[in-house]
């Protein structure tokens, strides 16, 4: 026989064997089964449908993401699959058995840490695994929980406890943990959201090696398109609630093991990727009309944000009348030195950030976690003692805070006593003296009204989420119309896809007003969205700027727009790469 004609038989056979995979897969009984599952919460005309007619059908050693909003109930899905809390309706199978209560076939990692602070990283870990394998050896159990401690690179902490660990370093606990118990099903609800860009990264990657080497099954619950697409087999939309249900599949045929980079190149990648992207933003525009209603109108008056500010009649009008201006603002050899924590040295952890902007530019500035980021912004801000070098904004030196930096934190600075309409108009009663009630009141209204909060405006900080804390906070900065505007990773804490909706909130206000910002993140896409110019700066210590990618994107954007921009994958991949290169050097 010739080897042409073995490598045709070896083909026919190859493709044979596909072929009886392929039949025995789709004949493979499925290991969960959800069918018509609803859940709602609360009595009577206070009762709200979470989830409605639920359908679900995963086979042993898939790996499933649901994507979806916060609030949509995801986390309810989950806990009903864990056994923690019951249907109202529908039937939940696994193995064709009712799911009733929790078990150790169904490891759970829920985004918030819930170790023993008092026990240490073993101690944590073993807790799991000496109450299921109590017939085991103390031997046999020590062995397991070590294994399991070294499979999420733990080792080197096995003897610390929580409070000496890294927040991401006490989610591998968490992950360690579920895993020990060797469970049938991982399921996985945002348990990497709370974490950097790096670590988060680093811990999709670890829990990928993982799912490959003992072929759990697995479900993870996340808000980022990016990780569903890739970590999962599969990727299933969570329409938003009340009665939220499921979307439709999207299959991602990308070839395992998945390499970041190398899928910046991938058509079906970037195809997949808009796709799902549409319909996310498709559905959360539908649900930002339904809330939002008719908008009010922003009242044409200009903020009194400067000393020597006089009031006229020109002053009553919005005017950026000297857009482009050259080195509006200047840092010059910026530099901030702490001391050590002993006490008997110095470290230098900005060294030397020198950049000049014009007058209505948005700047990105990104980079690794402990890089100076936020440093260089709190100077900016006038919150923080510059060292060495300075800063000048038009034409004066930056020395204190100022009314005329409006500056939105992670975590808004709220009373929490005030109400959302209250917290803003603190801020607008201060600069804008000359507009009357009314104006002021429309000023208010407007912000909070477009970043989503129109039927929360007269509640209370305290009793609001996380994510609406949030947007009183940007909402805040807006409405004092400020010379510059400085944001410190302002969207972090939400999902991404509020994060979305807000960035596009953000770009329609700045269209208004080009107002002179910059804006701290470790979201590539981000970046790219916002700026005319992406600063990348070098690990810490003595972080300073490694290189500064131009964004030449039209504008007004839009995310959708950017999805299908022939140069977005470009700057993507700049800005990739430069953070991949900063990650070798550590």
């Amino acid at each position: 026989m010739t080897g042409a004609a073995a490598k045709i038989i070896d083909l026919a056979v190859h493709k044979q064997e596909s072929a009886v995979l392929k039949l025995a897969d789709t004949q493979q009984p499925d290991l969960l089964t959800l069918t018509n599952v609803c859940k709602s919460y609360g009595e009577g005309k206070d009762r709200t449908s979470i989830l409605r007619d639920i359908n679900l059908n995963i086979k042993e050693g898939e790996f499933i993401a649901i994507v979806g909003f916060s609030g949509s109930g995801k986390t309810t899905l989950v806990s009903m699959i864990a056994g923690l809390i019951q249907a109202d309706g529908g039937e939940l199978l696994k193995n064709g058995q009712p799911i009733s209560e929790p078990g150790p076939d169904r490891g759970v990692v829920f985004q918030n840490y819930s170790l023993m602070p008092w026990l240490t990283v073993y101690e944590n870990v073993a807790l799991a695994v000496d109450a299921i394998f109590k017939d085991w050896t103390p031997e046999q159990r020590r062995a397991h929980t070590e294994k399991y401690v070294n499979m999420v690179n733990l080792g080197r902490a096995m003897d610390k406890k929580p409070a000496e660990l890294s927040g991401g370093m006490r989610q591998r606990v968490n992950v360690a943990r579920a895993l020990a118990a060797n469970p049938d099903i991982l399921l996985l609800d945002e348990p990497l959201s709370a974490l950097d860009a790096l670590t988060r990264g680093n811990l999709q990657d670890e829990i990928l090696q993982i799912w490959e080497q003992d072929k759990k099954t697995v479900i993870l619950i996340t808000n980022d398109v990016d990780e569903a697409i890739y970590m999962a087999d599969r990727v299933i939309p969570l329409n938003p609630g009340p009665d939220a249900t499921f979307g439709p599949d999207f299959h991602v045929n990308l070839a395992r093991p998945r390499d970041r980079t190398a899928l910046n190149h991938n058509e079906e990648f970037k195809r997949l990727r808009a796709e799902i992207t549409r319909y996310l933003m498709n559905i959360g525009i539908q649900k930002a009309e339904a809330e939002q209603g008719d908008k009010v109108k922003l009242p044409d008056v200009r903020p009194n944000t400067s000393n020597d500010w006089k009031l006229d009649t020109s002053a009553l009008k919005p005017s950026q009348s000297d857009l482009g201006r050259p080195r509006y603002l200047e840092f010059t050899q910026l530099s901030k030195i702490y001391p050590t924590p002993d006490g008997n040295s110095t470290v230098k952890v900005v060294d030397g950030f020198d950049m000049k902007m014009k007058k209505g530019e948005f700047i990105s500035i990104i980079g690794h976690s402990g890089c100076g980021k936020s440093t260089v912004l709190s100077m900016t801000a006038g919150l923080n003692e510059i060292s060495e070098g300075g800063i000048i904004l038009d034409n004066r030196e930056i020395d204190s805070a100022g009314p005329d930096r409006g500056v939105v934190f992670q975590a808004p600075s709220l009373f929490p006593w005030l109400t959302a309409f209250d917290n803003v108009m603190l801020g607008v009663d201060k600069v804008y003296p000359h507009a009357s009630k009314t104006e002021r009141e429309d000023i208010v209204e407007y912000y909070l009204t477009r970043v989503g909060l129109a039927d929360s405006l007269y509640k209370k900080a305290a009793d609001m989420s996380n994510g609406m804390r949030q947007r009183v906070g940007i909402a805040r900065a807006f409405a004092l119309s400020p010379k510059l505007l400085l944001l410190d990773e302002p969207f972090g804490m939400l999902d991404s896809l509020t994060r979305w909706e807000l960035q596009e909130v953000l770009m329609e206000v700045w269209e208004r007003t080009h107002v002179t910002a910059i804006v701290v993140t470790h979201d590539v896409d981000e970046a790219i969205l916002l700026a005319d110019r992406v600063v990348m700066m070098t690990n810490g210590p003595h972080a300073k700027i490694g290189k500064i990618q131009e964004i030449d994107l039209p504008r007004p954007r839009s995310r959708k727009a950017l999805l299908e921009h022939p140069d977005y994958y470009k700057y993507r991949e700049s800005l990739l790469t430069f953070l991949s290169e900063c990650d070798h050097t550590h």
